[in-house]
């Protein structure tokens, strides 16, 4: 029977002579796969972890990085992926490589490269050495992995009083065909004081395997910055996704964060935001439509420590067939945080009675000065305006997506980019099965 945990510590020591960065980064690794090593992989008996069940996965002993890192690939095999009718930089990995034929990076109005790199310059140490390991929760254990084994990611700075002229686009691409992987990306993104920034981030398996990533997002905000962050998680049916995304923000930011998650065996988006100065604004909206016996759950946990603030959450779900959806929501409120407002609420419609949706949005509040608000509702489609679209002549599965797509607008008129609103709308067309497009 494969043990994969104890699999994973025992190659850990030749993985980190291969592949040493420095000092820091040594260190860190050493300290991570020990937490690792005592915790091991969560399971429901752990409250976080409670609908999520990681165990059918664990069966799999998984390469840590393909044998044979072939990136032949092309632009051609891959363009369907991107956001290719706009301008962008691009940040490209294949097989947990950078491809520097596909990526399309910058070091002028911003250090848009990959992270690998930037530990190796002296011009990018106290960037990587202040934040770097700081902004994520070093005792999760599955951070703890990721930093034992990360290899590469996206490393992204942008100075103080710049706003970049086009978006960035974060790819993750996986052709290995000889066995399943087990991918730990890292991205750690800076942004200084009064600038602003847009990345997409897309992690998508080309060879119908078994692959488990499991990566981790810190993300660092400056004063007065403003950052629109989009996550596009529509992989095959055989892939599985652990996303761990951590944002600090300074005093008067902005930062959104929007998930649309389509597509995938297991996905689990772990979004924790912390707030760290007066007049804080953190946005948190998501899309999940899914079926056959897709598991996707989202974990957000807004942190109010800084009076005057922020935040607002919106997640809706649409959920069809054997598929379980799951939302745990918690928004956290220091003493100190007087004056702030904060919404949170989930929706969802389940298409069948088989599909299930576990939710729970919850409030912890310590200050007796705020406006706090929670909800969730679960339901199915409305029968009485379905049945009156037919009667005007509108066929029963465009009637159908519709509704459907009109209980998902209010989370896309959030949407900056006019070609991400364009994007998402066409998957949820395809996910619900019709050849219609909706201008939303």
């Amino acid at each position: 029977m494969i043990d994969l945990k104890e699999n994973l510590v025992s190659r850990h020591l030749v993985f980190n002579e291969k592949n040493s960065k420095n000092k820091f980064v040594d260190e860190l690794r050493h300290e991570a796969i020990e937490i690792f090593d005592k915790q091991g992989f969560p399971n429901k008996k752990d409250e976080e972890w409670k609908y999520t069940n990681l165990a059918p996965l664990l069966k799999t002993d998984y390469k840590l990085f393909p044998e044979s890192e072939d990136i032949s690939i092309g632009y051609q095999d891959v363009k369907q992926y991107f956001i290719h009718d706009m301008d962008t930089y691009k940040i490209v990995f294949v097989n947990g490589i950078y491809s520097s034929y596909l990526s399309s990076t910058t070091h002028e109005e911003a250090d848009i490269c990959v992270l690998s790199s930037a530990m190796s310059k002296m011009m990018h140490q106290p960037v990587v050495e202040n934040f770097y390991g700081k902004i994520a929760d070093r005792k999760q254990s599955l951070v703890s992995l990721n930093t034992a084994f990360f290899k590469d990611g996206a490393y992204i700075y942008v100075p103080d009083k710049v706003i970049l002229s086009k978006p960035i686009q974060l790819m993750f691409f996986s052709t290995a065909n000889e066995s399943e992987v087990m991918y730990h990306p890292r991205n750690l993104v800076v942004l200084g004081n009064n600038s602003q920034a847009q990345i997409i981030e897309r992690h998508q398996t080309l060879n119908g395997k078994s692959n488990l990533t499991n990566v981790v997002t810190e993300i660092h905000v400056g004063k007065n910055s403003e950052l629109d962050y989009y996550k596009v998680q529509n992989d095959s049916l055989e892939a599985s996704l652990i996303d761990n995304t951590f944002i600090e923000q300074e005093r008067d930011s902005r930062v959104a964060v929007q998930t649309f998650s389509f597509g995938g065996k297991i996905t689990r988006n772990n979004l924790n935001f912390k707030q760290k100065g007066e007049n804080c604004n953190s946005i948190l909206n998501g899309v999940t439509v899914i079926s056959g016996k897709q598991h996707v759950d989202h974990h957000t946990l807004v942190e109010h420590t800084e009076p005057h603030c922020e935040s607002h959450e919106l997640y809706k779900g649409i959920y069809d067939e054997q598929s379980h959806g799951v939302f745990n929501g918690k928004v956290f409120v220091h003493p100190e945080a007087q004056k702030l407002n904060a919404f949170q609420q989930n929706n969802n419609v389940l298409l069948t009675n088989q599909a299930t949706i576990d939710t729970k949005p919850q409030l912890e509040i310590f200050a007796d000065d705020v406006k706090c608000s929670h909800g969730c509702t679960v339901g199915q489609l409305d029968d009485s305006a379905l049945f009156y679209m037919q009667q005007r002549g509108i066929p029963k599965n465009e009637a159908k997506a519709l509704l459907l797509y009109a209980f998902a607008a209010d989370v896309l008129e959030h949407v900056q980019i006019p070609q991400i609103k364009k994007r998402i709308t066409k998957l949820i067309a395809q996910k619900l099965g019709v050849n219609i497009d909706f201008d939303l």
